[in-house]
């Protein structure tokens, strides 16, 4: 009987470990809400992602020294 509990015991843990992985490794960059300003060292690029559901328009702006990506919402 302990082996029964003991085995539902470390499934349990294994999903929630699963759980608490995805959480926190997902990548979270394109819903990342950037604002409206750009910071400076950021270059205006072409790139545009528009929202087939929305229709929103998000710029993409990137960061040479960095390799870091800002989008900004377009109005």
């Amino acid at each position: 009987m302990n082996y029964v509990i003991g085995f539902y015991l470390l499934e349990f843990l294994g999903v929630i470990l699963c759980i608490l992985l995805g959480y926190f490794i997902y990548d979270k960059r394109v819903n990342r809400n950037h604002g409206e300003k750009v910071p400076a060292g950021f270059q205006w690029t072409e790139e545009v992602n528009i929202d087939p559901v929305s229709g929103v328009k998000t710029r993409v702006y990137y960061n040479p020294d960095t390799g870091e990506r800002f989008y900004k919402k377009e109005k």
